[in-house]
C-alpha cells in the first residue's frame, strides 16, 4: 500500500538543477511502497531473564562487621595495607543475596575474558577507551548504573544508584540534588567525592578542547553543575524534570576519572601541558591504574595479555559483608573479536559476547556435546545493521560528485529506491544459514521496547526502486548500466556512491552483496574499507558518502542515550552533524524527530515514554531516517564455572552484558578455580 509523505521543500527544489531532478518530481510525493515487518522465527535456547525489584538488588548500609580475603588480611597485619574498616565507605553499596542466582560467594579464583580490542589509554575523562570487550566497564565506575537493569522487572527499570547513592528533584523540576557515596576511596587510597565529578564536569565535558565522552549538550544547553559539599551536587536543569538524564549519567558520560591523578596533567592546572598530552598522558603503560572498579590494570603486555587484580579499596560488599570482589583476578587475552568466541566456545575463556553469525551454527553444536564447557544463552534479535547515509550538505564534502550524493541522500525517494533495491533475506542467509536473521527496518527493535506497528518497512522490490531513480532525473545516458546525472555540476557523471565499511564480520559478509544488489537497480557502490582509528575519523569529520555499521545500544532501550536519536545538538547523529561553519540544515521530519525526543526527555511516565517512543519510531522508518538491513540475535557464550550470573541476561539491552551480570558478584567454586597469573599481587601494596 502506499503511505502520504510531506511534500519537498522549497529549499530541495532550489537544488533541482544541481542534481538534475524534474521540478514536477521534486513537487510529487514520493512513491515507496510500505509492507509488513516479515514475522520473527523461533530462535533456539534463547534464555529468560529474571524480574527482580530493586529493592531486591542491593542497599547502602553499614554492617556490623566486615572482612576480605586471608591473604589480603595478611598484608594489613604487616602493616602494608590499612584494616578492611577503614579501606570501606561509611555505607558500601550491599549486594543481597536475594537478587543472586546462587547465593553469597566464595573467595578465589580467576576471570579470563578474551578481547579483540587494544588499550589507547586510561584517561577514559578525556574520551580515551581502554580497549573494550570488558575493559571499560572494569575502570569506570559512573554515578548512576543500568546495565543490571536487564534483572529487574519493567516497571521498575529506572537508572540505578552506584557512585550517587541516592537524588532528589526540586519541586520545580528544574534542581537535581545528588548524595555521593561517603568515605569511598580510589584503588590508591585516596578519597573520592565531588571535585572528581566537578573537575570531570568543568574541565573535560565542558572544555571543548577535550574529546570527552559527554558533551555539554548530553545533559541540555544551559546545565550547570555544582558543589554542595564533598559528598553532594547540584544539577541546574532549564527544562522540567528531565529524567532521562540520569541514563545519561551512567557509562560513559559520567564517570569520573581521579582528579588528584589528571588535575596536575590538565593544561589548565599545568602551563607546560597540552591537550594532546593530557588525553595521552595516561598511556597503556602506566600502571597501576588508579580506578573505582573492582579490579586494576596492574600489567600490560601489547598483543597478549592484560592482568587486572582486586582493588583493595572496591567500595561494595556482600549481605555478609565480605569486601567485593569475589574473584582475585580478572585478565584479557588480547586477540581478535572472532577468536573470543572461539576460545570461549572451547573454555580456554569463561566469558564472550557471540557477536559474528558465522560462528553461531558451530558454537551450538559444540554447546551441545556432553563435555561442553560453556553454555549458550540467545538474546532477541537486536543486533542490527544499518546503512547510514550522510544528511549533512556541506560537512566533509570535497568535490562536486559528494555535493551531489549528500543532495541524493536528502531526497526520501532516493532513500526509499536505496531500501527497495535490498535483498534482506539474502543477506541474512550470507551471514548464516538458518532462522537467525531477520529484515530490518531500521529505527528501534521490534524486538525491543517498541510495537510492531510502529515500523514503516520498504521492503525488496527493485523494479520499483529503479522507477524511484527515474523520477529523480537520474538516467543511464552512457548505457553502461550505471546511472547519470543529467545535469548540474556532476552532470554526466556515474551514480557513484563509496560506503564506508568497517573491519567487522557483519559489515564484510554483507557488504559484496550490497554492491550487486545496488548494480541491478544502476547505482555503482564502492566498498571503502576502514578500521578502528579510521572509522572514527571519518564518521566525526562528514567525509562519508554512506556507512554500514552495527547500531548502537541506543536503538534497543532509546532510554539510555536519548540524545543520540535525533539531532537535538550539532553533534548528533554522526550521520548528520554540523558545526558552526557549516551548520545542520534540518529536514522537516528531523525537527519532528527532535521534538518526540525532547518530549521523551522530559516525560517521567514509563506508559507515556513508550507511546512517544512508537510515534518516533513511525517517523523514524517511514522516512528512512537510517535505513536497515538485517537483525540478528546475540548469545551469551558463559563457562559453567561460573555462578552467579543472571538467566537469560541478553548481551546488549541497557548496556553490554559485562556490565549486566554484575561481575563483582561473579564466583566460582573452589574446585573450578584456575591458576591465577600473579597470585598474591595487590595493586599499589605489593
Amino acid at each position: 500500500m502506499k503511505t502520504p509523505y510531506y511534500r519537498t521543500s522549497l529549499l530541495s527544489a532550489c537544488v533541482a538543477g544541481l542534481l538534475g531532478l524534474a521540478p514536477a518530481t521534486l513537487l510529487a510525493e514520493p512513491g515507496g511502497e510500505i509492507s509488513p515487518l516479515p514475522a520473527a522465527q523461533p530462535l533456539p535456547g534463547q534464555g529468560y531473564p529474571m524480574e527482580l525489584t530493586q529493592a531486591d538488588l542491593f542497599r547502602f548500609q553499614a554492617l556490623p562487621a566486615y572482612s576480605e580475603p586471608a591473604w589480603v588480611t595478611e598484608l594489613v597485619e604487616q602493616g602494608k595495607l590499612p584494616p578492611v574498616t577503614e579501606r570501606l565507605p561509611r555505607e558500601p553499596l550491599v549486594f543481597l543475596e536475594s537478587g543472586m542466582p546462587d547465593g553469597v560467594g566464595i573467595y578465589g579464583g580467576v576471570f579470563r575474558m578474551v578481547t579483540g580490542g587494544r588499550p589507547e589509554g586510561w584517561n577514559y575523562a578525556a574520551g580515551k577507551n581502554s580497549g573494550w570487550g570488558g575493559t571499560e566497564y572494569t575502570v569506570a565506575e559512573c554515578l548512576t548504573r543500568t546495565g543490571p537493569l536487564t534483572s529487574i522487572r519493567k516497571e521498575e527499570q529506572t537508572p540505578l544508584p552506584n557512585l550517587a547513592r541516592s537524588w532528589e528533584w526540586s519541586a520545580d523540576g528544574q534542581q537535581l540534588t545528588m548524595h555521593l557515596i561517603e568515605g569511598a576511596k580510589w584503588s590508591d587510597g585516596q578519597p573520592f567525592g565531588a571535585d572528581d565529578l566537578l573537575f570531570l564536569w568543568e574541565d573535560n565535558i565542558m572544555d571543548p578542547r577535550v574529546g570527552a565522552w559527554a558533551s555539554p549538550g548530553t545533559y541540555g544547553e544551559g546545565t550547570t553543575l555544582e558543589k554542595i559539599d564533598d559528598s553532594t551536587l547540584r544539577w541546574t536543569f532549564q527544562d522540567a524534570f528531565p529524567t532521562q538524564y540520569l541514563y545519561s549519567m551512567a557509562f560513559f558520560r559520567m564517570c569520573p576519572g581521579p582528579a588528584h591523578v589528571l588535575k596536575p596533567l590538565h593544561p589548565r592546572y599545568n602551563d607546560q601541558a597540552t591537550y594532546s598530552g593530557y588525553a595521552n598522558a595516561l598511556s597503556p603503560a602506566t600502571l597501576p591504574v588508579v580506578t573505582m572498579g573492582a579490579w586494576v590494570p596492574v600489567s600490560y603486555t601489547p598483543d597478549q595479555m592484560m592482568v587486572l587484580r582486586r582493588n583493595p579499596y572496591y567500595w561494595k560488599v556482600d549481605e555478609q559483608g565480605q569486601q567485593l570482589p569475589y574473584l582475585d583476578e580478572l585478565r584479557f587475552k588480547l586477540s581478535t573479536w572472532t577468536d573470543r568466541e572461539v576460545q570461549t566456545v572451547a573454555g580456554n575463556a569463561d566469558y564472550a559476547n557471540m557477536e559474528n553469525p558465522s560462528n553461531y551454527l558451530e558454537s551450538i553444536r559444540q554447546s551441545r556435546q556432553p563435555d561442553a564447557k560453556a553454555r549458550l544463552d540467545f538474546s532477541p534479535r537486536i543486533l542490527g545493521w544499518s546503512l547510514f547515509l550522510n544528511l549533512s550538505e556541506e560537512l566533509g564534502v570535497s568535490d562536486d560528485r559528494e555535493r551531489a550524493i549528500r543532495q541524493l541522500n536528502r531526497e526520501l525517494g532516493f532513500r526509499q529506491a536505496v531500501s527497495h533495491a535490498i535483498d534482506r533475506d539474502a543477506l541474512a542467509q550470507s551471514m548464516v544459514r538458518g532462522p537467525f536473521g531477520r529484515p530490518y527496518a531500521g529505527g528501534l527493535y521490534p524486538e525491543g521496547v517498541v510495537d510492531e506497528s510502529s515500523v514503516a518497512f520498504y521492503g525488496y522490490n527493485p523494479a520499483l526502486a529503479r522507477e524511484l531513480l527515474a523520477a529523480l532525473g537520474l538516467k543511464d545516458t552512457d548505457n553502461n548500466g550505471i546511472l547519470n546525472f543529467t545535469s548540474g555540476p556532476a552532470q554526466g557523471r556515474d551514480l557513484e556512491i563509496t560506503m564506508v565499511t568497517p573491519d567487522g564480520p557483519g559489515e564484510k559478509a554483507m557488504a559484496e552483496g550490497l554492491v550487486s544488489m545496488f548494480r541491478e537497480v544502476g547505482i555503482k557502490l564502492i566498498p571503502l574499507p576502514l578500521q578502528g582509528a579510521q572509522v572514527d575519523a571519518a564518521l566525526g569529520n562528514g567525509s562519508f558518502d554512506l556507512f554500514i555499521r552495527r547500531n548502537d545500544s541506543e536503538y534497543i532501550q532509546p532510554i539510555q542515550l536519548a540524545e543520540a536519536l535525533a539531532p537535538v545538538h550539532s553533534k548528533t547523529p554522526y550521520w548528520h552533524k554540523g558545526t558552526d561553519e557549516q551548520p545542520q540544515q534540518l529536514l522537516p521530519f528531523e525537527r519532528e524527530l527532535v521534538n518526540l525526543i525532547n518530549q521523551f526527555t522530559n516525560e517521567p511516565d514509563l506508559g507515556k515514554q513508550l507511546e512517544i517512543l512508537n510515534r518516533y519510531n513511525r517517523v523514524f522508518t517511514e522516512n528512512l531516517y537510517h535505513v536497515g538491513l538485517v537483525s540478528m540475535p546475540g548469545a551469551l557464550i558463559l563457562s559453567k564455572r561460573l555462578k552467579n550470573v543472571p538467566p537469560g541476561t541478553p548481551i546488549l539491552s541497557f548496556q553490554w552484558a559485562e556490565d549486566a551480570i554484575m561481575r563483582e558478584r561473579v564466583w566460582v567454586a573452589p574446585q573450578d578455580r584456575l591458576e591465577e597469573l600473579m597470585p598474591g599481587k595487590l595493586p599499589f601494596v605489593n
